[in-house]
C-alpha cells in the first residue's frame, strides 16, 4: 500500500505529521469521540439519530515561556469537544462536509492552532465508517466576527393588508436609508392552505404557504430577495440586501425549533429574530406577539411614516 494510501486511513495525527512543512509543531488529539446527532440529506435520516464518530489533530504553537503546570496558558481539549458541541448546537445540518469545516474554522479561532484536522464518520449507515476528512489552516480562513461585531438586523413582519397597501414601497424606502441590515417577515396568504390530516406533512405544507408569500412580496418590488438559508441571509445582511424570509429550511433544521405554530406567523418571525439576535422587531399590520426576547413595535396599516 502507497504511503499516500495509508495516511488517508490512519489517525489524521499522522497525516500531520507527515504533511507539516512548518517545522516542529505541539499537536493535541481526540480519538474516537462518539456523539449520537440527526444530520444527513435523505428523509431517511430526519426524526432520527445516528452515531457520528470524531478524531481531530490540532497543531499548536508551542508556547515560549514555562507553562508553570497552568491550564489557562494551553489550548484545551475541552475546547475541541466545546466547538464540536457548539456546531452541532446551532442547526441540522445535511452534510458531513459542512459540520466538519465547520468546527475545524471555530477551533482555529484559538490564538495558538495553527492547523486543524476533523475527520468525522457516520457508524451506522453502512457495514463501515462512512466519513469525511478535511484540513484547514489559519491562514485559509478569515478572522470571524467577533461578537460585537455582529450585525444586529431590524425586522420587519408584514401583514397581508400591509402588503397589498399602497404604503409599501414607501416603507421600504424608510427601511433601507437606515443603517441595520433588514429582514422582511410575512405570514400565509389569506386563502385557506391545503389540508393533510398528518402533523408533520401539514407543518411543512403551512410553511410552504408562507413561503409562495414571500415570493409574493418580492414580486412586489425588485429590492426583496427570497432567502431560506444562513448562509445567505448572512451574505445579504453584510451587503446591504434586503431579504424576505423564506422559513422552511431554518424552522425544519433547527435543533431547538420554534414552539410557534406555522400559522401564528408573528410569533415563528419572533422566534427567528431571536435566533439573529435582531435589534428590533416590528410588525406593520398585525398584533405583537405575545413574549419576545428583542424590543417590538406594533405599526398601523394606514402610518405612512415608518
Amino acid at each position: 500500500m502507497s504511503s499516500e494510501i495509508r495516511l488517508a486511513f490512519a489517525h489524521p495525527s499522522e497525516r500531520s505529521e507527515a504533511t507539516s512543512a512548518l517545522g516542529p509543531l505541539d499537536r493535541i488529539s481526540l480519538r474516537d469521540h462518539i456523539v449520537e446527532v440527526e444530520i444527513g440529506a435523505f428523509q431517511a435520516e430526519r426524526g432520527t439519530t445516528q452515531r457520528i464518530c470524531f478524531n481531530v489533530v490540532v497543531e499548536v504553537e508551542p508556547i515560549a515561556a514555562p507553562l508553570d503546570d497552568d491550564v489557562d496558558r494551553i489550548l484545551s481539549y475541552d475546547r475541541v469537544t466545546e466547538a464540536i458541541a457548539h456546531e452541532l448546537s446551532e442547526e441540522r445540518l445535511n452534510l458531513l462536509e459542512t459540520l466538519a469545516a465547520r468546527i475545524a474554522e471555530r477551533i482555529l479561532l484559538e490564538p495558538q492552532a495553527v492547523r486543524a484536522f476533523v475527520r468525522i464518520e457516520k457508524l451506522d449507515r453502512g457495514p463501515g465508517a462512512l466519513g469525511v476528512e478535511i484540513v484547514r489552516s489559519r491562514a485559509q480562513i478569515e478572522t470571524a466576527e467577533r461578537e460585537d461585531q455582529k450585525p444586529h438586523p431590524r425586522l420587519v413582519y408584514l401583514s397581508n393588508d400591509a402588503m397589498a397597501s399602497a404604503h409599501l414601497s414607501g416603507w421600504i424606502d424608510q427601511l433601507e436609508e437606515r443603517a441595520r441590515p433588514l429582514i422582511l417577515c410575512v405570514g400565509a396568504p389569506d386563502r385557506p392552505a391545503p389540508r393533510t390530516g398528518h402533523g408533520m406533512t401539514q407543518r411543512r405544507v403551512d410553511l410552504l404557504a408562507i413561503e409562495q408569500n414571500a415570493w409574493m412580496l418580492a414580486a412586489r418590488d425588485p429590492r426583496c430577495v427570497v432567502v431560506s438559508t444562513r448562509t445567505e441571509l448572512d451574505w445579504a445582511m453584510k451587503n446591504g440586501q434586503i431579504s424576505v424570509w423564506a422559513p422552511s429550511k431554518i424552522v425544519l433544521d433547527a435543533v431547538d425549533g420554534p414552539s410557534a405554530h406555522p400559522r401564528d406567523a408573528v410569533a415563528l418571525a419572533a422566534w427567528f429574530a431571536a435566533t439573529f439576535e435582531a435589534g428590533e422587531m416590528m410588525v406593520i399590520g398585525a398584533a405583537l406577539p405575545e413574549a419576545a426576547s428583542l424590543p417590538l413595535r406594533a405599526v398601523p396599516v394606514d402610518q405612512a411614516q415608518l
